[in-house]
């Protein structure tokens, strides 16, 4: 349910366990699972999978959480008496070796779109050196659908009158173009959709190993109809005929929702004209960089271009020349003095001293910035909890170093 550093809330476990997409994934675990398997979860936030896959008969569960959730996922596999058959690492998967392959690999690290942080190079890397050659994935495919949006009030609501209404008489239209560069979560609803869903992008988690995408799709429009924008959303294959659809034709309501990529400005198109949109997702660094490029044509024998529009999430960041300028090559930078404080402990850190040891040579070496032990203890317990190797109680698993 969750590998990355920034957990959930305990509330928000709770709407994963209870959301639509929870049963169909138990239903693929229990037809998965087998006497005596081996399985791994990744990211097992408070457990959930990780319980189910022992009461289905799991001899062994391997439940990954960099998260401090993983503390409540103890007390929980000792509430369901299967504490001795799953062992927790508190750690990204990536950062660890396992003492033995897996039959079962199960995983829902997706956001409202599978395309989220580093899902997919966490599914491969387990895949390649966790999953039995006659191991299961789940899931095993993801397919992304895509369409045309026609949704003038939520259009209006989110992206124009917050900008364009003069609240209590201030121009705010600066903001414009950077939240029109904003894809956001919404529910769409089957009677704003004016096209054909086409399928973009196909995700197989049993083969895959590039996590960027990019394809372009057509539509030509059969009647008058405004487009305000693009919406995406996925089905998926668990485990052979399992699996769910956010689709909004489906009429459960999944906590993710869809997603909704607006156009810089609404196109009113009519029967015959033409839409291309090119769609691409790169990963760069720990996040997705989306870019929509949408041309209309008219459908006339001598086509015109009504709309040619360039987007990216890129652009929905403000950034000043003096940003722009810290990220070129030839950058020299000057480092603040918390450089410096961060330098001189993360020395003693290395060096294998107590955290108490270092708040009080902290002390001695910036008196100005510390005015306390607990001051200096808090500063290098915090730099400590960002850099140390997160321990597993069980000595058989080695921290990953390839």
């Amino acid at each position: 349910m969750s590998n990355s550093i920034q957990g959930y809330s305990i509330f928000e476990y709770g709407e994963m366990v209870t959301d639509p997409r929870a049963e169909p994934y138990v239903r693929a675990l229990k037809a998965a699972v087998k006497p005596d398997s081996i399985v791994l979860e990744i990211g097992t936030g408070n457990g959930f999978f990780a319980v189910l896959a022992c009461q289905f008969g799991a001899k062994k569960v391997y439940a990954i959480e960099p998260d401090d959730a993983i503390i409540i996922a103890r007390q929980v596999a000792i509430d369901n008496n299967c504490a001795d058959r799953i062992e927790f690492i508190q750690a990204l998967s990536t950062q660890i070796d396992l003492p033995e392959r897996v039959d079962v690999i199960i995983s829902d690290l997706r956001g409202v779109i599978p395309l989220y942080q580093q899902h997919i190079q966490t599914i491969a890397d387990a895949r390649t050196r966790f999953l039995k050659t006659d191991g299961i994935q789940i899931p095993q495919t993801d397919r992304l659908w895509a369409t045309l949006v026609s949704d003038p009030e939520y259009y209006q609501r989110q992206y124009c009158s917050p900008w364009e209404d003069r609240p209590y008489g201030c121009i705010l239209t600066a903001n414009r173009s950077f939240v029109r560069n904003t894809w956001q979560r919404h529910r769409l609803e089957v009677d704003r959709l004016c096209g054909e869903p086409q399928l973009w992008v196909t995700l197989d988690y049993r083969s895959i190993t590039e996590p960027n995408v990019a394809s372009t799709l057509n539509w030509t429009i059969d009647r008058s109809v405004t487009i305000h924008g693009i919406g995406l959303w996925f089905d998926t294959t668990l485990f052979e005929d399992i699996g769910f659809s956010n689709s909004p034709a489906e009429d459960l309501t999944y906590t993710y929702g869809n997603a909704f990529f607006p156009l810089s400005h609404p196109v009113d198109v009519i029967g015959g004209d033409r839409i291309s949109l090119k769609l691409q997702a790169h990963l760069v660094g720990d996040d997705y960089i989306w870019s929509w490029q949408t041309q209309v044509n008219s459908g006339d024998n001598l086509p015109q271009v009504k709309a040619d529009f360039q987007q990216s999430t890129f652009f929905s960041i403000p950034k000043s020349p003096q940003t722009l300028a810290r990220s070129s090559d030839g950058y020299i930078p000057t480092l603040k003095e918390s450089a410096n404080i961060d330098s001189f402990l993360l020395t003693h850190l290395l060096a294998g001293k107590s955290l108490g040891e270092i708040a009080r040579n902290a002390i001695d070496r910036f008196p100005h910035r510390f005015s306390t032990e607990k001051t200096a203890l808090n500063y290098v317990a915090d730099l400590a909890q960002k850099y140390s190797r997160r321990s597993t109680p069980n000595s058989q698993l080695r921290p990953h170093n390839h």
